[in-house]
């Protein structure tokens, strides 16, 4: 079985490809995340890296830090390295999964229930899965660059386990969901016997379970798509 931290390492290194073959030009290309060009999601996931290391040598040393010191400020740190030149916010990003790269293995060795703050009295998170929640980042903003990777690319096991994800935490009312090209199904919410099937191949489904717009080849028994607001 692969481990989570291999997993991440070819997620990032999947990332930083995208990333310096971009041309200096398209950073400022809007990316799929409303109001954010390929450049805010590159620096978002330079400081999410950041913070991630930050969090882990914090525990690691006996000195417990939030992630973020408020939204505002992350919000903001965010928007200022977006105005550096593709090169530096590339070298930031590079430095981040090398900083977090290094204090993974914290992570696996905390106890069961450990958490961390997000922002200061703010909501806990789970220390323990840092590198999933980091895995998350890093596959899903990098098909949210729009530079060529798509969920399409996941692969199948990381698409699975963002599906149970996602499962997981929806409490609207229950569906069913199918791949179409996987022998995998998951239960939203608790639906009955009759309840509606969604169906599309898996990176497809797993792509519109975070919330994002739902391609052509995912589709429901009722002919509608069933919210996900109560994701």
């Amino acid at each position: 079985m692969t481990s989570p931290t291999s997993t991440l390492a070819a997620a990032t290194d999947r990332l930083l490809a995208t990333a310096r073959a971009l041309p200096a030009a398209d950073w400022a290309a809007p990316s799929l995340c409303t109001g954010w060009s390929r450049g805010h999601v590159l620096a978002h996931l330079a400081l999410n890296a950041e913070s991630l290391a930050g969090v882990l040598r914090g525990i690691r040393d006996g000195a417990p830090a939030s992630m973020y010191s408020s939204d505002e400020a992350r919000d903001g740190d965010i928007a200022v390295l977006a105005t550096a030149t593709p090169q530096e916010v590339l070298a930031r990003l590079v430095a981040g999964a090398a900083s977090l790269a290094a204090v993974l293995d914290v992570a696996a060795g905390l106890a069961p229930g450990t958490t961390f703050e997000r922002t200061p009295g703010g909501r806990l998170m789970s220390a323990n899965a840092v590198p999933h929640l980091r895995l998350r980042e890093v596959e899903i903003h990098h098909a949210d660059l729009g530079a060529g990777y798509s969920a399409s690319d996941w692969p199948p096991s990381t698409a699975m386990t963002f599906l149970h994800d996602d499962a997981e935490r929806y409490d609207g009312p229950g569906f069913h969901v199918v791949a179409t090209d996987e022998p995998a199904r998951w239960a939203f919410g608790s639906p009955a016997a009759d309840a509606p099937t969604v169906s599309g191949p898996l990176g497809a489904l797993a792509w519109w379970a975070t919330g994002r717009t739902a391609a052509p080849v995912v589709s429901s028994t009722t002919g509608t798509l069933p919210s996900l607001e109560g994701r």
